[in-house]
Protein backbone atom coordinates (compact mmCIF):
# COMPACT_ATOMS: atom_id res chain seq x y z
CA UNK A 1 0.00 0.00 0.00
CA UNK A 2 1.06 3.17 -0.64
CA UNK A 3 0.12 6.97 -2.09
CA UNK A 4 -0.27 7.64 -5.53
CA UNK A 5 2.04 9.88 -7.40
CA UNK A 6 2.01 12.03 -10.35
CA UNK A 7 3.13 9.18 -12.42
CA UNK A 8 0.57 6.94 -11.43
CA UNK A 9 -2.23 9.21 -13.16
CA UNK A 10 -2.95 6.99 -16.00
CA UNK A 11 -2.96 3.53 -13.90
CA UNK A 12 -5.32 4.99 -11.44
CA UNK A 13 -7.77 5.97 -14.42
CA UNK A 14 -7.51 2.31 -15.69
CA UNK A 15 -8.20 1.22 -12.13
CA UNK A 16 -11.23 2.83 -11.50
CA UNK A 17 -12.68 2.89 -14.79
CA UNK A 18 -12.10 -1.01 -15.27
CA UNK A 19 -13.74 -1.56 -11.81
CA UNK A 20 -16.87 1.05 -12.08
CA UNK A 21 -17.29 -0.28 -15.77
CA UNK A 22 -17.89 -3.58 -14.54
CA UNK A 23 -20.03 -2.67 -11.36
CA UNK A 24 -22.16 -0.09 -13.34
CA UNK A 25 -22.50 -1.37 -16.85
CA UNK A 26 -26.43 -1.50 -15.76
CA UNK A 27 -26.36 2.50 -14.56
CA UNK A 28 -24.23 4.39 -17.00
CA UNK A 29 -22.68 4.05 -20.50
CA UNK A 30 -19.08 5.74 -19.89
CA UNK A 31 -15.88 6.19 -17.98
CA UNK A 32 -15.83 6.91 -14.00
CA UNK A 33 -13.11 9.09 -14.55
CA UNK A 34 -10.25 10.42 -16.74
CA UNK A 35 -6.76 11.89 -16.58
CA UNK A 36 -8.00 15.55 -15.63
CA UNK A 37 -10.51 14.19 -13.00
CA UNK A 38 -7.91 12.33 -11.66
CA UNK A 39 -5.52 14.92 -10.99
CA UNK A 40 -8.07 17.39 -9.95
CA UNK A 41 -8.76 14.80 -7.23
CA UNK A 42 -4.62 14.81 -6.44
CA UNK A 43 -4.64 18.27 -5.77
CA UNK A 44 -7.16 18.44 -2.94
CA UNK A 45 -6.70 14.90 -1.66
CA UNK A 46 -4.86 11.48 -1.77
CA UNK A 47 -5.07 8.43 -3.81
CA UNK A 48 -3.82 4.87 -1.62
CA UNK A 49 -2.90 2.34 -4.56
CA UNK A 50 -2.26 -1.43 -3.82
CA UNK A 51 0.30 -2.86 -6.27
CA UNK A 52 3.13 -4.99 -7.41
CA UNK A 53 3.89 -4.20 -10.71
CA UNK A 54 0.99 -2.34 -11.83
CA UNK A 55 -2.35 -0.74 -9.26
CA UNK A 56 -4.27 -3.65 -8.54
CA UNK A 57 -6.44 -1.02 -6.68
CA UNK A 58 -6.74 2.42 -5.37
CA UNK A 59 -8.87 4.12 -2.76
CA UNK A 60 -9.46 8.27 -3.02
CA UNK A 61 -9.17 10.10 0.52
CA UNK A 62 -9.64 14.18 1.17
CA UNK A 63 -8.97 15.50 4.19
CA UNK A 64 -11.70 17.88 6.08
CA UNK A 65 -10.78 19.13 8.90
CA UNK A 66 -12.25 16.42 11.74
CA UNK A 67 -14.12 14.97 8.81
CA UNK A 68 -12.53 13.18 6.33
CA UNK A 69 -14.07 11.65 2.61
CA UNK A 70 -13.55 8.54 1.09
CA UNK A 71 -14.48 7.93 -2.57
CA UNK A 72 -13.83 5.95 -5.75
CA UNK A 73 -13.12 2.79 -4.17
CA UNK A 74 -12.22 0.84 -6.91
CA UNK A 75 -10.42 -2.75 -7.48
CA UNK A 76 -9.52 -4.33 -11.18
CA UNK A 77 -12.21 -7.23 -11.54
CA UNK A 78 -8.81 -10.18 -11.78
CA UNK A 79 -8.02 -9.11 -8.24
CA UNK A 80 -11.52 -8.40 -6.93
CA UNK A 81 -12.81 -11.08 -3.87
CA UNK A 82 -9.80 -11.23 -2.21
CA UNK A 83 -10.00 -8.75 0.50
CA UNK A 84 -8.07 -5.90 -1.47
CA UNK A 85 -10.63 -3.57 -0.71
CA UNK A 86 -11.19 -4.04 2.46
CA UNK A 87 -7.47 -3.52 2.99
CA UNK A 88 -7.75 -0.18 1.21
CA UNK A 89 -10.34 0.92 3.12
CA UNK A 90 -8.33 -0.27 6.34
CA UNK A 91 -4.87 2.00 4.98
CA UNK A 92 -7.45 5.02 4.27
CA UNK A 93 -9.22 5.02 7.21
CA UNK A 94 -6.07 4.66 9.32
CA UNK A 95 -4.12 7.68 7.77
CA UNK A 96 -7.29 9.73 8.24
CA UNK A 97 -7.36 8.81 11.76
CA UNK A 98 -3.92 9.52 12.19
CA UNK A 99 -4.40 12.79 10.49
CA UNK A 100 -6.66 13.94 13.32
CA UNK A 101 -10.23 13.10 11.76
CA UNK A 102 -12.64 11.94 13.94
CA UNK A 103 -15.12 10.83 10.95
CA UNK A 104 -15.06 9.05 7.73
CA UNK A 105 -17.55 9.95 5.18
CA UNK A 106 -18.71 8.08 2.08
CA UNK A 107 -21.72 8.15 -0.66
CA UNK A 108 -22.27 5.32 -2.51
CA UNK A 109 -25.63 4.87 -5.46
CA UNK A 110 -28.62 3.67 -4.09
CA UNK A 111 -29.08 1.52 -6.70
CA UNK A 112 -25.63 -0.51 -5.78
CA UNK A 113 -26.97 -3.59 -4.00
CA UNK A 114 -24.24 -4.85 -2.51
CA UNK A 115 -23.15 -1.70 -1.53
CA UNK A 116 -24.83 -1.22 1.75
CA UNK A 117 -24.07 -4.09 3.45
CA UNK A 118 -20.17 -4.03 2.32
CA UNK A 119 -19.67 -0.64 4.16
CA UNK A 120 -22.00 -1.42 6.93
CA UNK A 121 -20.16 -4.36 7.63
CA UNK A 122 -16.95 -1.94 8.33
CA UNK A 123 -18.70 0.27 11.05
CA UNK A 124 -20.73 2.70 8.36
CA UNK A 125 -24.16 3.95 9.23
CA UNK A 126 -26.72 5.45 6.60
CA UNK A 127 -26.38 9.30 7.49
CA UNK A 128 -29.08 10.80 4.47
CA UNK A 129 -29.22 10.87 0.63
CA UNK A 130 -28.01 13.36 -2.09
CA UNK A 131 -29.23 13.97 -5.41
CA UNK A 132 -26.79 11.97 -8.20
CA UNK A 133 -25.55 14.42 -10.36
CA UNK A 134 -27.68 16.10 -13.30
CA UNK A 135 -24.90 16.37 -15.97
CA UNK A 136 -24.49 12.48 -15.81
CA UNK A 137 -27.02 10.44 -17.69
CA UNK A 138 -28.27 7.56 -16.43
CA UNK A 139 -30.07 4.34 -17.48
CA UNK A 140 -31.81 3.86 -14.01
CA UNK A 141 -33.16 6.53 -11.68
CA UNK A 142 -31.01 7.12 -8.53
CA UNK A 143 -29.40 9.00 -5.88
CA UNK A 144 -26.72 8.59 -3.42
CA UNK A 145 -27.14 7.32 0.53
CA UNK A 146 -24.72 8.90 2.30
CA UNK A 147 -22.82 7.19 5.16
CA UNK A 148 -20.10 7.82 7.95
CA UNK A 149 -18.04 6.35 10.51
CA UNK A 150 -16.53 7.31 13.50
CA UNK A 151 -12.52 6.95 13.42
CA UNK A 152 -10.52 5.74 16.83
Amino acid sequence: MRLAEIADIEAVTTVINAAFRKAESFLIDRDRVDRETVRSFMEKGKFFVADDDAPAGCVYVELRGERAYLGLLSVDPQHQRVGLGSTLMASAERYCAEAGCKTMDIQIVNVRRELPSFYKHRGYVETGTAPFPPDIQTKVRCHFVKMSKALR
